[in-house]
């Protein structure tokens, strides 16, 4: 039996899963959390074979959260599940540990396949995104300005973007004003904007928040 945490801070999100899953005997919803603190601490005191956490928390970043558990529990399987297009997000996040990214749109046989799929220690690209990547294979098509931040600076981008001040972005990744000032005068260089409107602007235009 694969005993999977399941971690959205919707419980109508929550309650689907369970649902969808509970019409497969090999695989059971055995835990629950809102959070991303109340999942750190359902891993810490519990045994899971998968982690379904969602990329937005009201606490911290899903990403955030991936990393820490990584850190922490590298063999634990997570499979990132997000309301957000998988070319803004899946790369990004199976490249911070990830075994799988899943849009919240996906039918459901693709969450059991990608259940099934991280839980014996493979990795899981959707269909749509397996395409994606062959077509732009032997190409080389003008990239997202985006593309060319480091992880944690793309981290930071998204936060921007999805109204956090400076300060709670510190907070939420454990890091001081200062630093994260740095990130985002590097980002601004990067992608030639000039202030967090225009970055709020190009996220919105580009797909990376709703």
């Amino acid at each position: 039996m694969t005993r999977i945490l399941v971690v959205d801070d919707h419980a109508i999100v929550r309650q689907g899963l369970k649902q969808i899953l509970a019409d497969t005997p090999d695989l059971v919803v055995a835990g629950e959390a809102s959070t991303g603190q109340e999942a750190l601490e359902k891993v810490r005191t519990g045994q899971w074979d998968v982690v379904i956490l969602n990329i937005s928390l009201p606490d911290r970043s899903g990403v955030t959260v991936l990393e820490q558990l990584k850190t922490q529990y590298p063999d634990l399987p997570v499979l990132m599940l997000s309301m957000y297009a998988e070319e803004q997000y899946a790369v990004r996040v199976m490249k911070a540990g990830a075994a799988g990214y899943l849009p919240k749109e996906s039918a459901p046989d693709q969450l059991v396949s990608a259940i099934h799929k991280v839980a014996r220690g493979g990795k899981y690209v959707s269909p749509t995104l397996m395409e994606k990547f062959v077509s732009d294979l032997g190409t080389d098509p003008k990239k997202p300005r985006h593309e060319i931040l480091s992880a944690r600076e793309f981290q930071v981008l998204c936060m921007i973007a999805g109204g956090k001040s400076l300060t709670e972005i510190a907070e939420d990744l454990g890091v001081s004003v200062k630093t994260i000032s740095t990130h985002r005068t590097r980002m601004l260089k990067k992608m030639e904007l000039k202030t967090n409107a225009d970055l709020i602007h190009y996220a919105i235009r580009t797909g990376l928040v709703r």
